[in-house]
């Protein structure tokens, strides 16, 4: 009878055995007991596939030495099994170099354990006040950054992740008696432009409505750096199928949190604009964990390169290659019509609307990192509140286009048709918080597609940027639409790209 396997945690990694693998990149067992100075809020899969790993490395190179504790506020359970792990995982980073397939596996130590903020908030509150803390990261979505104006100060936790941030700054600050000498630096990882000052502001703001005192928003001001930040590594999670079976496999052992990635990663992060954030920031060392670490003065550029390419292309491609009965997005980028659209819309579209230097050669570059053999990013996982990704990494290429040719940009076009057709009809398999404002549109308008295209365009709310400005988008968003409804839509994608111009 096979004995059952191991599951990973801290007593396997302790044993002579799991230490001298040669097939797996083990801690050193100094790693399972530094201190811990890094808190996370979030549990996710990208975040122990980016962050989680840049400590890890730094910590193997002894740059950084501490550990960090995820805070979840999902319910998603992930906490506890991390615990049941002792925050140990597989990372398993695959990829593609001068023709040769790559592949790294780590068991990453990184974190130490994880907390819930809706159970544990006291204990979250108790790291506030650690004297080892020097770090907080986040990855909360784009729609996380936000002012929620039922947050309190009282609130075990607050609703929004900014107010959990900002009762975790007051209660450290209070515990150091505002010594501007014993602040945090506050890496956010949400694709928004400006994303450190925008959570400073936020944050500011639950202080001021709180009425904490001029002393606590001073040293905020002064004692605690909010760097802006560019993230860029696709972590598609956990590995399903016949991958998850090969791969649990040759481990050997159980892992409930085992993670896949790309090789490629940048964390682009902005130099604090002050003396004291830039030596906060140089002190935590993480510039030297990994090349694919880059400090600089502006992060714009790779921001703007960055989520317009991969992440806009991303956007606009997941609901036509859904309808298409794709699963992942090498699917749709190897599919024959849909592979077709998304060069055309990332190439002939959106690249000519992308002011960052090297767009080109980055966006052939993204072409291939969605070829991957080795990831299998799930389409599902991509619609995650979509209407919000959709208003921050495609709109800009939208009006950017407009501006620069008169015109609408005619691919874009038909996928933001097959957005509002897959919002419509959908169950969504993830969250989207504005897209019932999209479907009460299409209540609305009923089946009239030059309508609903007009009314959903036209909706400042969903989009700041007017989309109804842009010539040409509306009509041609309808037109697309009512192609959809009459033909289906493969037989009105294969009819777009034999019209649209090459």
């Amino acid at each position: 009878m096979t004995p059952p396997r191991p599951t990973l945690n801290a007593a396997l990694a302790r044993t002579p055995a799991f230490a001298a693998r040669r097939d797996l990149l083990v801690p050193p067992l100094a790693l399972l007991d530094l201190p811990e100075r890094v808190v996370q809020f979030g549990t996710g899969a990208f975040l122990r596939g980016f962050v989680d790993f840049f400590v890890d490395e730094a910590n193997r190179r002894g740059a950084f030495a501490g550990r960090v504790v995820a805070v979840g506020s999902t319910g998603s359970g992930r906490d506890a099994r991390l615990n049941e792990q002792d925050g140990l995982y597989t990372l398993v980073a695959r990829g593609v170099a001068g023709g040769e397939r790559q592949e790294e596996r780590r068991v990453v130590a990184s974190v130490s354990r994880a907390l819930s903020a809706r159970d544990d908030w006291g204990a979250v509150l108790a790291l506030a006040r650690s004297p080892e803390l020097r770090l907080v990261v986040s990855n909360t979505t784009e729609v996380g950054i936000a002012l929620d104006e039922r947050d309190r100060h009282d609130d075990a936790p607050p609703h929004s992740f900014p107010g959990k941030l900002a009762r975790f700054l007051a209660e450290r600050g209070s515990a150091v008696g505002h010594d501007e000498t014993k602040g945090v630096v506050v890496l956010p990882c949400e694709l928004i432009e400006g994303n450190g000052e925008q959570l400073r502001e936020i944050v500011l703001a639950h202080v001021r409505r709180w009425g904490r005192g001029a002393a606590l928003e001073r040293w905020i001001a002064r004692a605690v750096p909010f760097c802006n930040t560019l993230v860029d590594r696709i972590v598609p999670g956990a590995p399903a199928g016949a991958d998850a079976r090969a791969l649990g496999a040759s481990l050997g052992y159980d892992d409930a949190m085992l993670t896949t990635a790309e090789t490629y990663r940048l964390f682009a992060i902005e130099r604090p604009r002050d003396a004291r954030g830039v030596a906060m920031l140089d002190a935590l060392g993480l510039a030297a964990a990994d090349a694919g670490v880059v400090v600089t003065d502006d992060v714009a550029p790779y921001r703007e390169r960055k989520v317009r390419l991969l992440n806009g292309t991303h956007t606009i491609m997941v609901p036509l290659a859904l309808l298409h009965g794709c699963l992942t997005v090498r699917d749709a980028l190897a599919h024959e019509t849909v592979g077709r659209f998304v060069r055309r819309v990332l190439l002939e579209e959106i690249v000519p609307a992308t002011d960052a230097p090297g767009a080109e050669r980055f966006a052939r570059d993204v072409l291939d990192r969605f070829a991957n053999p080795a990831i299998h990013h799930a389409l599902a996982d991509i619609t995650l509140q979509q209407t919000t990704k959709m208003r921050v990494r495609m709109v800009p290429s939208i009006v950017r286009h407009g501006e620069r040719t008169g015109r609408a940009p005619a691919s874009i076009a038909f996928g933001f048709a097959a957005y509002l057709l897959f919002v419509r009809g959908a169950a969504p398999a993830r969250p989207d918080d504005e897209a019932e404002r999209v479907r009460a549109h299409w209540r609305a308008a009923g089946d009239d597609a030059a309508r609903v295209a007009a009314e959903v365009c036209a909706d400042a709310a969903l989009w700041p940027a007017a989309l109804a400005s842009v010539p040409g988008f509306a009509t041609a968003v309808g037109e697309a639409l009512e192609r959809m409804m009459r033909d289906g839509v493969p037989a009105a994608l294969e009819a777009h790209l034999a019209e649209a111009p090459v």
